[in-house]
């Protein structure tokens, strides 16, 4: 079993940037990339970026250039960092635990999501 608990999310004002963390722990060994997916309302969930264990990334083609993902391996931890914050941002947050699939990857455990609100 994997823990996923991810913090960060809050109020913020169009053009600015927040960070978002998800920290992991339990079997993390099965874990081979974490990824970020996000839910607005009344729009289905999207992955926006994704980071494997050997550092390669991958981000949704709408918010490339605003959004980075790292990870610090010491810690357990992924980050995403979310910059020119825009209204359409709105949404919550998953950080995801991935592991090995036949191709790609697949999805072993989701966070309790974490609520980031842009003002405009």
């Amino acid at each position: 079993q994997v823990q996923l608990v991810e913090s960060g999310g809050g109020l913020v004002q169009a053009g600015g940037s927040l960070r978002l963390s998800c920290a992991a722990s339990g079997s993390i060994s099965r874990i081979k990339a974490m990824a970020w997916e996000r839910q607005a309302p009344g729009k289905q969930r999207e992955l926006v970026a994704r980071i494997t264990n050997g550092g390669k990334t991958n981000y949704e083609d709408s918010v490339k250039g605003r959004i980075t993902i790292s990870g610090d391996n010491a810690k357990n931890t992924v980050y995403l960092q979310r910059n020119s914050l825009k209204a359409e941002d709105t949404a919550v947050y998953y950080c995801i635990a991935l592991g090995p699939a036949q191709v790609g990857f697949r999805v072993l455990y989701w966070g309790q999501g974490t609520q980031v609100t842009v003002s405009s």
